[in-house]
């Protein structure tokens, strides 16, 4: 099977880091000892994946030093990771790439074995979510998954009819499911406020 692509979804306003529309702030660029967390993102998913993207909007130059594509949305308004991931497909496409895996920029203990997990959860249609499990009860995780370019036309669409949530457009696609454990802790642990950052740093 051909290698995925690898994208990493940076699109959001971090609103509560006190991002606005008119002041951007780039949760990638927070520091945990001294390295950013878009880096440890790279650093964890680079080996997993054929090559990588980032899904980002706004000016394109400020991302430069991480000598990456930036895929900025197509669909207007900010209407949510799912323009990321379309973005990421239209790419892959265009590189012959059948599929991608898109990881959070804001994620600093991303699993290492992602990639094939996802891979070996993949549902009829190709699609597959990461999840962690408390008792009974599944939790999906749905910025980290593994995307078909041939469903990259009907997530457009939904777009455009105004999907918005993730889970309501994988749901239709019967997305399989990988579990990761969240001991010693949640893998898919992201940083959202300021106190986020501080509990990164006592983890890391």
């Amino acid at each position: 099977m051909t290698q995925p692509h690898g994208l990493i979804l940076a699109g959001g306003r971090a609103t509560r880091m006190g991002g606005t529309d008119a002041n951007n702030i780039d949760k990638g660029r927070l520091l945990i000892n001294g390295t950013s967390l878009i880096a440890r993102v790279i650093g964890t998913l680079a080996p997993q994946v054929d090559r990588i993207a980032l899904n980002a909007n706004g000016d394109p130059t400020r991302w430069a030093d991480l000598n990456l594509p930036v895929l900025p949305d197509t669909a207007p308004d900010h209407p949510g990771p799912l323009a990321g991931v379309l973005a990421g497909l239209d790419w892959a496409a265009a590189l012959g790439c059948p599929h991608i895996v898109t990881a959070a920029a804001d994620t600093p203990f991303l699993p290492p074995d992602l990639v094939p997990r996802l891979l070996a959860a993949a549902g009829p249609t190709g699609l597959a979510l990461a999840a962690t499990q408390e008792g009974a009860k599944t939790w999906p995780q749905p910025t980290f998954g593994l995307w078909p370019t041939a469903l990259r036309h009907d997530l457009r669409e939904a777009l455009a009819q105004g999907t918005r949530k993730i889970l309501h457009w994988t749901d239709r696609h019967g997305a399989g499911l990988a579990i990761f454990p969240t001991t010693p802790w949640d893998p898919f642990f992201n940083v959202n406020t300021p106190e986020d950052l501080a509990r990164a740093e006592a983890m890391a």
